[in-house]
């Protein structure tokens, strides 16, 4: 899958969360599930290699891109997170895999409690805290 695929429907925005000079580093990597500290590292490169043409792009999506307002994000895990921009398919297989073992293991569970062997092992539970 393409960078450009995994970005459909999405859009670009200067981030508040992460934000340091404008949020122009934290909406790149959060848009394109790059790290953070890589998109840094990177902007300070385009900096030294090219300082005017770099300010320039820097200053115009600082005033040309909104920034999305600064909300609290549910506990994710950061290795879900970044799998999910990365591999999609893949997370939605495992997604789907851990979801069928849940099914079984319910489904498991209900046949237990619905059977005879249920109700004979509560009753020897039962016994065993009246001693």
């Amino acid at each position: 899958m393409t960078g450009s695929a995994s970005t459909f429907g999405r859009r670009f925005s200067r981030s508040s969360d992460h934000s340091v000079l404008g949020g122009v580093c934290g909406g790149l990597s959060e848009y394109f599930g790059f790290n953070l500290k890589v998109t840094r590292i990177l902007a300070v490169i385009g900096f030294l290699m090219n300082p005017p043409l770099a300010a320039l792009a820097y200053l115009a999506v600082v005033f040309l891109v909104p920034a999305r307002p600064t909300s609290r994000k549910p506990d994710i895990d950061p290795k879900f997170q970044s799998s999910l921009r990365s591999r999609p398919a893949q997370t939605a297989r495992d997604v789907k895999r851990r979801f069928l073992s849940l099914d079984r293991r319910l489904a498991r569970l209900e046949k237990y409690i619905t059977s005879s062997r249920y109700e004979l092992d509560r009753e020897f539970r039962d016994l065993e805290h009246r001693r």
